[in-house]
């Protein structure tokens, strides 16, 4: 684990400040040892362009008024490695629905997240995936369990009998035409092409997911899954609420085991 910082946790009473960074919105706020939120939700618009620098700068405003916790659980929109960012798509863009910009991406590649967030905060800091995350807030630690998260992109997440896998960009695969599953299923192509149709991709996602996979459990999250229902993600499926990637900041720390 990532244990820069001054901060010591305690296996009792510990607080931890959750942090979700998304393509749209940056939220947190504080959980006790049972994952309940002990402060209101804050939320902020993402800032772009958005190179690491206005990112830390947007989070230390942010998490100023929550600094009352032993360490802090991060959600992060792309590929995180030890705290070290491998890629990221939404925040290599200039504007939100924009192109992906060179140097935007070259900034995030090897960014360490990890270490700049911890001597921000002050407390020990973890820095995961955010569709990781919020899969922490929602497994049973039964069988395999898939986690779809649908926002400005698309993430992706799995646990194995309980224990979270290593992370994989598995929305990068292709969709159709080349086209790759996190674009097609993504907040743009919805509101470009209507919930209907939008919605008929993300089950065509769903059972490519399955015969690929074939999981257990699929839990379908982020904030366009208000415009899903129960149907929509068959039978093995659930609908969980945007709140998971908060909430999943607790559990996060039992169940990450990449960085220890």
């Amino acid at each position: 684990m990532i244990m820069s910082g001054t901060g010591t946790v305690r296996p009792h009473g510990v607080r931890t400040l959750a942090i979700d960074i998304g393509g749209s919105g940056l939220k947190a706020s504080v959980l006790d040892q049972a994952g309940q939120m002990t402060t209101d939700r804050r939320r902020v618009d993402t800032p772009y362009p958005c190179p690491p620098l206005t990112l830390i700068t947007a989070v230390a405003a942010l998490v100023d008024p929550l600094r009352d916790a032993h360490r802090a659980s991060v959600g992060f929109p792309g590929l995180v490695r030890r705290g070290r960012v491998i890629e990221v798509p939404s925040l290599s863009r200039a504007e939100y629905a924009g192109g992906r910009d060179p140097g935007l991406a070259l900034a995030w590649s090897e960014f360490d997240l990890g270490s700049a967030l911890a001597e921000l905060l002050g407390v020990p800091t973890k820095v995961v995936n955010d569709a990781d995350m919020q899969g922490c807030a929602v497994v049973q630690g039964h069988g395999l369990e898939f986690v779809m998260t649908l926002g400005t992109g698309v993430g992706t997440a799995l646990f194995n009998e309980g224990r979270l896998l290593p992370h994989l960009e598995l929305s990068h695969g292709p969709f159709r035409r080349g086209e790759r599953t996190d674009v097609a299923l993504g907040n743009s192509a919805r509101q470009a092409i209507g919930n209907e149709k939008w919605t008929k991709r993300v089950r065509k996602s769903i059972d490519h997911f399955h015969e690929m996979l074939w999981f257990d459990h699929l839990y379908v999250g982020g904030g366009n899954a208000k415009h899903l229902t129960a149907v929509d993600v068959g039978p093995k499926g659930r609908l969980i609420p945007n709140s998971a990637g908060i909430l999943g900041g607790v559990r996060i720390w039992d169940l990450h085991t990449e960085d220890s």
